[in-house]
């Protein structure tokens, strides 16, 4: 046997003496065969006293080393003051560096300074931050940054999310941080409120809106009842405008199987509830099980809003699960504009927000609301042993026993900061001003010659497309023609203008000043201006709309 283990069978013995000191086994019979980490025994006391003393010696020098990660006051003077100056220097730049460097090579010379055994400056970290990082790729802080869906970047927030790592405090358990899960909870009930949901909704923050929906799904699955053997079965209803993340979510839930239905949409794009309601009763009645509808609040796609309000009396009628991705236009609830168009939101069974989209906050931050919180506890709850102490608090909810996450970011911090220092009412100007700004871009992109422009914005996406002479197309059109010859000129047309706009949208990535991005509606290549930086005005959507003629111009000379 190896020195300083003792071998024990907890049937034969239930304490021994070692060195004068009693060690009391556990008294559970199940345990066996344990072997109990004890000092080495030796007859000779000096031999003792030197192992400790050589066992102090090499503590403190680990100590000493381990040290490092407790900086001085005077060491953390200069990560203040040095990451202060960096911060500035980036928020004052902002505006000015270009929206989108296509480069992807430069970031390569990362790999040539791997992590090392000691360490580097400051100064040459954050040289290498600015050099391979910060001048690559997306610019997403940009106020030319009209591309995907543009996410935040809110300074206030950062000060959250400082204070937040600063603090340490574990914001998954009431128990641990009852202050972090009353700040979370608070803003799970402002949204709540924000979107018309009753005082019983609750949710929690997530990582973003892909998670959030995966929670959906999972909330719906086990609230309908459904088992293994009953997904071959169940059906679920969406567009094909639907996020990708559904789908994702669907396969990772375990339900790969479920019938999916692409329902019948509208000129705009928008779920039919007509066609909804028909394809439900053909689904009952060939013995399959209605199960879940999911309808969006902003489609990332063209933006478009589905009449949620009428899908919501199909799904009442019905008995199914009505959810809402709202990850990119539920904030829009916030303003008059988007009240109006969001109708209905507040009669949906779930629904995703992202305050990492139209709250301008930091990447990482999504919400999960439900109409009733008591389906998220059966949905999400676990226990473990190592968990008894915390669970004896029973004040609030705690978001580790409403959600997938036990580990979790203090992410309350970083919406709650700025919330409470500027108050709603920017946020809710903000909203207005990116729903106002797309509008004008629709307008004046109407006035463009050789521009065809998609549904009116529903929320702040505007979809529109350039078509070259020898590829003219009379018009947007989303839908198909049955005539055969008409559907192979179409094809030929829409091959030249699908050809022209992805050299347009591939020069002005190269050009950077502006970023755009391409999506295919129905086969048709289309550009998408995203409004939705805090950052972005009328000044800058000008200036988008008058690089975009200069790069139409060149396109259609060369």
């Amino acid at each position: 046997m190896r020195p300083g283990l003792v071998s024990v069978n907890a049937f034969l013995l239930t304490q021994f003496r070692v060195h004068g000191a009693t060690y009391q086994l556990p008294k559970d019979t199940t345990i066996m065969n344990h072997s109990v980490q004890v000092p080495a025994s030796s007859t000779n006391g000096q031999q003792d006293t030197r192992r400790n003393s050589v066992n102090q010696e090499f503590l403190a020098e680990l100590e000493q080393q381990a040290r490092a990660l407790e900086p001085t006051q005077e060491e953390l003077g200069e990560l203040f003051t040095k990451v202060e100056k960096y911060a500035r220097g980036h928020i004052s730049n902002v505006c000015e560096t270009p929206a989108f460097v296509k480069s992807k090579e430069r970031s390569v010379e990362l790999l040539s300074s791997p992590i090392s055994e000691t360490g580097i400056s400051l100064d040459d970290t954050l040289q290498l931050l600015y050099d391979y990082v910060d001048h690559e790729g997306l610019n997403s802080g940009s106020p030319r940054y009209l591309g995907y869906i543009p996410s935040g970047g809110l300074p206030h927030s950062a000060f959250g999310d400082f204070l937040a790592a600063i603090g340490g405090r574990y914001a998954g358990v009431f128990h641990s941080a009852p202050g972090a899960v009353r700040m979370e909870n608070m803003l799970i009930r402002w949204m709540a409120e924000v979107v018309g949901y009753p005082k019983g909704a609750g949710g929690y923050l997530s990582s973003g809106g892909s998670i959030a929906n995966l929670s959906a799904v999972i909330t719906a699955r086990e609230a309908s009842g459904l088992r293994g053997a009953d997904y071959d079965q169940a059906v679920v209803y969406m567009t094909e405008h639907a996020h990708h993340c559904v789908d994702k979510a669907l396969r990772i839930a375990g339900m790969g199987s479920s019938i999916r239905r692409r329902v019948a949409e509208d000129d705009r794009c928008r779920m039919s509830a007509e066609a909804l309601e028909e394809t439900i009763a053909a689904d009952r009645a060939s013995g399959l099980n209605p199960w879940l509808i999911v309808a969006s609040a902003g489609t990332t796609n063209m933006g478009t809003v589905d009449p949620l309000g009428d899908i919501a009396s199909v799904a009442r009628s019905n008995h199914l699960w009505f959810h809402v991705d709202g990850a990119y236009g539920a904030f829009f609830a916030l303003c008059p504009e988007g009240q109006e168009v969001l109708s209905g939101m507040d009669q949906s069974s779930s629904l995703v927000l992202d305050p990492h989209k139209t709250l301008f906050l930091p990447f990482g931050t999504g919400a999960l609301l439900v109409r009733d919180q008591e389906f998220l506890g059966p949905a999400h709850g676990g226990r473990g042993e190592y968990m008894r102490d915390m669970d004896s608090d029973a004040h609030e909810l705690s978001p580790a026993y409403l959600s997938p996450e036990l580990s979790k970011h203090f992410r309350g911090l970083r919406m709650w900061l700025p919330l409470k220092l500027l108050g709603v009412a920017p946020f809710r100007s903000a909203l207005s001003e990116k729903i106002h700004l797309a509008r004008y871009a629709y307008e004046r992109l109407q006035s463009f010659e050789g521009v065809q422009v998609g549904p009116a914005p529903d929320l702040s996406i505007v979809t529109f497309r350039f078509v070259p002479e020898k590829g003219d197309v009379n018009e947007f059109n989303l839908s198909l023609t049955d005539n055969p010859a008409e559907r192979i000129m179409k094809r030929w047309q829409d091959r030249d203008a699908n050809e022209f706009n992805l050299a347009l949208v591939n020069n002005l990535h190269r050009d950077g000043r502006v970023f755009l991005t391409s999506t295919r509606i129905r086969g048709t290549v289309v550009l998408r201006l995203a409004v939705g930086s805090f950052r972005t005005h009328l000044e800058h959507i000008d200036e988008a709309l008058e690089v975009l003629s200069e790069h139409v111009r060149a396109l259609k000379e060369s």
